[in-house]
């Protein structure tokens, strides 16, 4: 589902680059070694408030993120909101506390990689 906002252009999956396609089943897969690879060597990762810079940081943190708890993702929609700035919404449900939430990732690519990536409600 594409879901419009008056501050950016509605996408679907298959019009996302393919940098977050790539991206975002691996993380889900916690697949380290095929996520780590869409990430810019000096990337900065934010989650749960924690920042993450650079590839070791931030391979430690996909190794380590969310582990103790199991869950399921699926596509909400996602919204270009600059030429490099994409916001993708997953909907997670599984054991971690409330049980299901709406996640927005906000990347912002360089060129094929990530240069920065941001995980909130």
């Amino acid at each position: 589902m594409t879901k419009n906002s008056s501050s950016g252009t509605g996408l679907s999956w298959a019009e996302l680059p393919a940098t977050i396609t790539a991206y975002l089943p691996a993380h889900q897969a916690r697949d380290t070694q095929t996520a780590i690879t869409a990430f810019a060597t000096d990337a900065v990762v934010t989650d749960e408030g924690r920042t993450h810079r650079g590839r070791d940081e931030i391979r430690a943190w996909l190794d380590t993120g969310a582990s103790e708890y199991t869950y399921t993702t699926e596509f909400v929609g996602a919204t270009r909101t600059g030429a490099a700035h994409f916001d993708v919404v997953q909907h997670l449900e599984g054991d971690f506390p409330g049980g299901s939430a709406d996640l927005h990732y906000r990347f912002v690519l360089d060129g094929a990689t990530i240069a920065q990536l941001v995980i909130e409600p």
